[in-house]
């Protein structure tokens, strides 16, 4: 009994930290209605910043293409570190809400949503541009709070756990404390709960915003900042701290300080009473497939599907009808002859290509399938997905376990898409009855459960160094990937990459001009009234995932097949969240969009042709043009081109004519 209450008292810190986190997105959901993705990823950027200011008197500015650093201080003190990082952090979350929130307080949940998204994968590239990470050159990270041990009855925790859970309840009762008792508090409820009267009684929506946004900010950095000693610091799995903070937020509803805290604190302690029990017990304590971390991970997302499931309504109600608002899904025309242009193009491309223009063509296949699965949930049937990637893990390990048994390719292809796409069907069950930001919180944290859990299982991947790729043969022939020197990525697995993801793409069109397509389109714009017109909305939506899961599916076995040892980094939750921003920037709701999100894909045919440095810097640019996008351009690249299209087209309209005469295109 004391060795269980050791280790839920060592869950303290890391609860403490998830529930500093969830207050954070509470705030900035209370004053704007957006759920914050790149919560996680500012306290990561503070974090970093702190850390290295600490050490070098350094500050590293978050803007790239402005000076790295401005040496401020030659010897700076803890209490200068730590006034620097607030001021900055401040400062940051200000600059988010005048930049990005802002422009998008009117747009629908999938452009908040992506914004958010690119604002992460910018600041996860900054951190990994600018910060010397790992090896000699890496700062020293020394630890704010004290860590001596603190004898508790019978059992021992660090102070600095007992100080983090004391500053959580501090926090959460000030906060709750000023949103109910102080001026600020009740205008930033009021102006919430209606803009535009907050306004007409003299209220500034904007300068309650930043306020909130800045404050959150805060909270953000100082907990990633105090967790270090517990839970490292690392640029790409401590933005996901985000997915836990979400769980808890979601147990408030939102809205509740002391019930978000609370379940916060729940989660880090029910994952360290895990990790505790598995300890103790040994090896013998879970089966050997499942990693602890995994059962960890687990944690958020069965709280998250709980609440989802409790919570959810099977249909909105009517003041939700204009809020889905997506991008125009045009009808495809001249579906064969396009085909027949790619299936040219990619040829004619062959035959001069090199290894490195070789290897950017079957990138750019392979994203245009993974692509057509956010299309299909996405732009069709308005699910917001951010767990294809973690499919389409599923199914290139699925692949490769076959293939090593000795499974013919063909059938290989159809067990392993079978597998991704009963996963998917069976995780986004619970989930079709929400939708919008919710929906996108509940498939983050599937994403995160199936890298933890399924592709970090040493049974299903081969652990961290992954699973030799098994011999690519088709009735015969060699259609492998690997070759030596310049024959290496052979022009035959570029051919079946080819036809595959023709045979994708004109499914995905006859699909969308079928009854089916139909239907997606119907219940992504009104559930309501696709329900009363005789659709079943469940089915739709599960439809929809099936083909959506499929395709992920189809672009994990070409992933498998493109590589000599599959890894799990090849299918890690940034590649989702990159998949989705891309696809929304191209263009969410056409397989056009899909085709050009796979072209400008990072080591797709665009890096390639850009060069070295159009690399390093890709995801960086990505994350930029998918926030302009999702404030300028909704509909996305090839949206604009469509519009211009039109106008170009459509003959001026008479000045002398009569307006109910003029022209509509």
């Amino acid at each position: 009994m004391s060795a269980t209450f050791e280790s839920l008292l060592s869950g303290l810190g890391g609860g403490a930290v998830i529930a500093s986190l969830a207050l954070g997105l509470v705030l900035t959901y209370r004053t704007s209605g957006v759920v914050n993705f790149a919560h996680a990823a500012i306290g990561t950027y503070i974090a970093f910043a702190y850390f290295e200011f600490r050490e070098t008197g350094d500050l590293v500015t978050p803007v790239l293409g402005l000076p790295a650093r401005v040496h401020l201080v030659p010897r700076p003190t803890l209490a200068t570190a730590l006034v620097v990082a607030i001021v900055l952090a401040a400062a940051l979350g200000a600059l988010v809400y005048v930049l990005v929130v802002r422009p998008l307080r009117h747009q629908p949940p999938l452009a908040r949503v992506v914004a958010s998204l690119g604002l992460m994968l910018y600041l996860q590239e900054v951190v990994r541009l600018r910060f010397p990470i790992g090896g000699a050159g890496a700062v020293r990270r020394r630890p704010v709070l004290p860590t001596a041990p603190i004898r508790i009855g019978a059992t021992t925790v660090s102070e600095n756990r007992l100080l983090l859970a004391a500053f959580a309840v501090v926090v959460t009762a000030a906060l709750a404390l000023v949103f109910t008792r102080t001026r600020f508090g009740l205008a930033t409820r009021a102006a919430a709960d209606n803009e535009r009267g907050a306004v007409l009684i003299g209220l500034s929506p904007d300068r309650l915003g930043v306020v909130n946004w800045m404050v959150a900010s805060v909270l953000a950095g100082l907990a990633v900042i105090v967790i270090e000693p517990i839970n490292g610091l690392d640029a790409s799995l401590t933005p996901l701290l985000v997915v836990p903070a979400v769980a808890a937020a979601l147990a408030g509803r939102l809205s509740s300080f002391a019930v978000t805290t609370a379940a916060g604190l729940a989660i880090g302690m029910t994952q360290s009473a895990i990790l505790g029990w598995t300890t103790r017990a040994g090896s013998g304590s879970l089966p050997h497939w499942l990693p602890t971390t995994g059962v960890q991970q687990a944690v958020p997302l069965v709280a998250i599907i709980a609440i989802l499931t409790v919570r959810g309504d099977a249909l909105p109600d009517r003041a939700a009808i204009v809020a889905h608002r997506l991008p125009a899904s045009p009808t495809p025309r001249f579906v064969p002859l396009w085909a027949v242009a790619a299936i040219g193009t990619v040829a004619a491309t062959l035959s001069v290509a090199d290894a490195s223009l070789r290897h950017g063509l079957i990138v750019s296949l392979i994203a245009i399938v993974m692509s057509l699965s956010v299309v299909v949930a996405t732009g069709f049937s308005g699910q917001i997905s951010l767990a294809p990637t973690a499919l389409a893990g599923v199914a290139g390990f699925s692949a490769v376990r076959l293939g090593t048994a000795g499974v013919p390719f063909l059938v290989v292809l159809v067990l392993a898409v079978a597998v991704a796409t009963v996963v998917g069907v069976a995780l986004m069950w619970p989930a079709t009855r929400v939708r919008g930001m919710t929906l996108a919180v509940a498939t983050l944290a599937i994403a995160v459960a199936l890298e933890q859990i399924v592709l970090a299982s040493p049974a299903m991947s081969g652990g961290a160094a992954g699973s030799a790729t098994p011999r690519l043969e088709l009735l015969g022939w060699n259609l492998g990937v690997d070759a030596t020197g310049a024959d290496n990525f052979r022009p035959q697995f570029v051919a079946l990459c080819l036809a595959l993801t023709v045979i994708a793409a004109v499914s995905v069109a006859s699909l969308r001009r079928s009854r089916v397509g139909l239907r997606w389109l119907a219940v992504r714009s009104n559930e309501r009234a696709a329900a009363a017109a005789g659709i079943n909305v469940t089915a739709a939506k599960l439809g929809a995932v099936a083909v959506s899961s499929a395709l992920a599916g189809l672009a994990g076995v070409l992933t498998a097949y493109s590589v000599t040892r599959l890894s799990p980094t090849s299918f890690m939750v940034a590649g989702a969240l990159a998949t989705v921003a891309l696809t929304y920037l191209a263009g969410v709701s056409s397989i056009s969009g899909a085709v050009l999100a796979g072209i400008i894909a990072p080591a797709g045919l665009l890096t390639v042709l850009g060069g070295a440095e159009g690399e390093r810097t890709s995801m960086a640019v990505s994350g930029i043009a998918l926030i302009a996008a999702a404030i300028f351009a909704p509909a996305g690249l090839t949206g604009l081109g469509r519009s211009a299209w039109h106008r170009l087209r459509s003959p001026r309209p008479s000045r002398t004519a009569h307006p109910a005469a003029e022209p509509f295109a």
